[in-house]
């Protein structure tokens, strides 16, 4: 007796396929998965704008404190000005200016990711 070989097929080879379901469809239209996209994007953006807060609290509120307990450092005169103050009056910009630059440019890093990830699905 010979064996036969059968071939097996689905009965959906040869139904059209459904055309694909863009992610950026899912945002612009708000259905819950876009949501989830969107909150992900929110969340991490936060956290970010959260941690750049804190660091510059902390140097603001650490800088008085320091000055605080550390006395040696209020009789530093720099050009005529004592140092607490030409810290915390001059050299804190740019400070802030550095922060808010490393904050947009990560910003729009993730924003960056994001639009990889959505185009990617």
């Amino acid at each position: 007796m010979t064996r036969r070989r059968v071939t097996v097929m689905s009965p959906r080879t040869a139904a059209a396929r459904r055309p694909r379901y863009p992610v950026s469809r899912e945002i612009d239209e708000q259905t819950h998965l876009g949501e989830v996209y969107m909150r992900s994007l929110l969340r991490t953006q936060f956290r970010l704008a959260l941690f750049v807060c804190t660091v510059l609290a902390c140097v603001v509120l650490g800088l008085p404190m320091l000055f605080l307990l550390v006395p040696e450092l209020r009789a530093v005169h720099l050009a005529g000005v004592p140092l607490p103050w030409a810290v915390l009056a001059g050299l804190i910009y740019p400070m802030f200016v550095a922060g808010a630059w490393l904050y947009v440019r990560q910003a729009e890093r993730n924003e960056r990711h994001f639009e990889d990830l959505v185009e990617r699905q």
